[in-house]
């Protein structure tokens, strides 16, 4: 098992770099799914549309999508690592 690295520097408007951004990694907290890392983000939980004014205050959380495309799901950064 690989070590699990959370995100390193921000990248703009709230998003976070990671090593494994574009690849296959296994999200532990959802029964080892694996899906394609897409962002590391604020989970924004209001869906109101509109102008976006200020980068929300809440925790970074990874956007995952499987491989094929389809919804999204997010988990905590630390629960995934790379896919072998």
């Amino acid at each position: 098992m690989t070590t699990r690295t959370p995100a390193t520097q921000p990248l703009g408007l709230g998003h976070g770099d990671h090593p494994l951004l574009g690849r296959r990694v296994v999200d532990h907290a959802h029964d080892d799914r694996v899906g394609v890392l897409r962002a590391i983000a604020p989970d924004v939980k209001d869906n109101n549309p509109g102008f976006v004014l200020r980068v929300p205050n809440t925790p970074l959380v990874a956007w995952l999508a499987l491989e094929g495309g389809g919804v999204e799901w997010t988990t905590a950064p630390d629960a995934i690592e790379a896919a072998e």
